[in-house]
């Protein structure tokens, strides 16, 4: 559904004369890039990992479903070279749009990466404080390759809900104003829905969605609507 989301984002979030992004945080974290101008279109990509990583670590070895507030990866330090070798991933560096999941970023290709970074032995709260750092590092570097320099940063998802997330995102974005989607109006835990309710009303009244799956922009009606059968 994630190519569905940014022409919602658009029609909720889009400011005149200045230029936004929403970031979504789920498993793998996506951006909405909504530039002030009206002219230019939206694009919308994923980064990266978004909880994914740091879920199935803190599962493995805290089996916790979630690390509360970022607080166990609070609790270690960021391994500089290990955080490194997470960033030569070759998706970070691809240019959008792209498109990711967890049946590529999971548990098995964190051992590899740790494995050659010869980090085996890394106490498991040092994993999770780089792979915290390694989410916020991807998403900024997503909105850098991007070429867009944003007023604000609206974040939904879970992961609008760790507070390390958003600290670290305020850190590494100077100047970029980093809000939850609660500063607008908007429950970050359900935006996802409201887009698709959107999506609903957009098809029930006939109205074209613009869609950036690709390089290209379209516009078109989406969806089917079935009436029951007169029986």
């Amino acid at each position: 559904g994630a190519p569905l989301v940014p022409p919602f984002h658009e029609a909720y979030f889009r400011a005149a004369n200045s230029n936004t992004v929403v970031l979504n945080i789920g498993g793998i974290a996506n951006l909405t890039l909504l530039p002030g101008d009206p002219a230019i279109p939206l694009r919308g990509f994923d980064t990266g990992p978004g909880n994914c990583l740091l879920d199935e670590w803190i599962a493995l070895h805290r089996q916790q479903a979630f690390d509360y507030n970022g607080e166990w990866a609070q609790s270690g330090s960021i391994v500089p070279a290990v955080l490194e070798a997470l960033m030569a991933e070759p998706y970070i560096s691809r240019p959008s749009p792209k498109s990711t999941g967890r049946e590529y970023f999971n548990l098995t290709w964190l051992q590899g990466v740790l494995e050659q970074a010869h980090a085996n032995a890394l106490p498991p709260a040092d994993v999770q404080a780089t792979l915290l750092a390694y989410t916020v590092e991807s998403v900024a570097v997503g909105i850098e390759q991007a070429g867009i320099a944003p007023e604000r940063l609206l974040v939904c998802g879970g992961g609008a809900r760790n507070g390390r997330i958003i600290a670290g995102l305020r850190a590494r974005l100077p100047g970029v104003a980093v809000d939850s989607t609660d500063a607008v109006g908007a429950n970050p835990d359900s935006i996802e829905a409201l887009a698709f309710a959107w999506l609903a009303r957009q098809r029930m009244l006939e109205m074209p969605v613009r869609l950036t799956t690709s390089d290209a922009v379209t516009e078109r009606v989406l969806g089917a609507v079935y009436l029951p059968s007169k029986t």
